[in-house]
């Protein structure tokens, strides 16, 4: 048994059962593992944020601290990743906003721009414990809010067949959660407006060159990848720290910004046409159908053959 199957072995299951919310912690090492498991179409659905949520503040009121086994253990770490094969997290739930929309609902727009703010702000600022340190790791296509989550950690780490984009102007609209503020914190302001306007889809390995993924790891090795950075830093953890909460100084994300952000999103949402709904119901069937195969695949135990797109090809 090598070092890196002892660590993953001290990994417990703590949390709410039947929670689309899976964690996981590692006394040794103080890291907190947190996975997406949504049912459905991999997006932040409204249960799946309710979930975060309920996690999350449970960690912010203990102030960095988890119950497991009985008893508080201080995080250092935070890892943030996905149960789904091939999918980090595919974004919004367009197939609610689709709904919304037509019935020009500005309130539950809001209230899901809303939630989905409760739960990256804290993120964004380490759940107020200064000692925490936030990992996204990416082993599947990040698309939309899935790629926001992963900006909102201090370190990314992605597998090389990741991909990651913000195709929301392909239907019309813009990431409102939190991408321009982030992305633009890491690119520069004109790089990442070019990037949102673009709705290009980028491979981790193109997103490394640029400086936004900082750790590129072999495929099938995101997890050991993680656990050898947490591993090989731990001695250097509290400069390691010191410099995040420098970097938050530096280009401090404020909640306000990020309500005024999504007050813009929620305005534009309501001004789309039949044209972009349509664009962006065509998406929800193409994701309801990867979802499928992949549901498919895995009840035969092989793996999927057709890795389908998020977008469709007259996108």
């Amino acid at each position: 048994m090598n070092a890196m199957t002892e660590i993953a072995n001290l990994r417990t299951p703590y949390g709410r059962r039947n929670s689309q919310y899976e964690i996981e912690f590692d006394p040794e090492t103080g890291t907190i593992w947190g996975f997406f498991n949504p049912r459905g179409t991999p997006c932040f659905s409204l249960g799946l944020l309710s979930d975060i949520r309920a996690h999350d503040s449970t960690l912010e009121a203990n102030k960095g601290q988890v119950m497991h086994e009985g008893r508080l253990h201080k995080a250092s770490y935070y890892v943030a990743g996905s149960r789904t094969p091939k999918v980090y997290n595919l974004g919004g739930d367009l197939a609610l906003f689709v709904l919304l929309i037509k019935s020009r609902d500005r309130e539950a727009l809001a209230h899901y721009a809303k939630l989905c703010i409760d739960n990256m702000y804290p993120r964004i600022r380490n759940y107020f414990c200064p000692t925490l340190t936030t990992i996204a790791l990416v082993q599947g296509d990040a698309l939309g809010g899935g790629f926001e989550t992963a900006l909102s950690s201090d370190v990314i780490i992605a597998e090389e067949s990741a991909n990651l984009g913000l195709p929301e102007v392909l239907f019309n609209l813009f990431p409102g959660m939190g991408a321009y503020s982030l992305l633009s914190r890491r690119l520069g302001m004109r790089a990442a407006e070019d990037l949102i306007l673009s709705g290009r889809i980028l491979s981790a390995a193109k997103l490394h060159e640029m400086g936004v993924v900082d750790v590129l790891a072999k495929d099938g090795q995101g997890e050991s990848t993680a656990q050898e950075w947490i591993r090989k830093n731990q001695k250097r953890r509290n400069g390691f720290q010191a410099v995040f909460q420098a970097r938050q100084h530096v280009q401090a994300v404020e909640r306000e910004e990020l309500d005024r952000i999504t007050d813009v999103w929620v305005d534009a949402a309501l001004l789309l046409e039949d044209k972009d709904l349509k664009m962006m119901g065509r998406i929800v069937r193409s994701q309801m159908r990867r979802t499928d195969g992949q549901l498919a695949a895995a009840a035969a135990a092989t793996p999927v053959q057709s890795d389908e797109r998020l977008l469709v090809a007259s996108a």
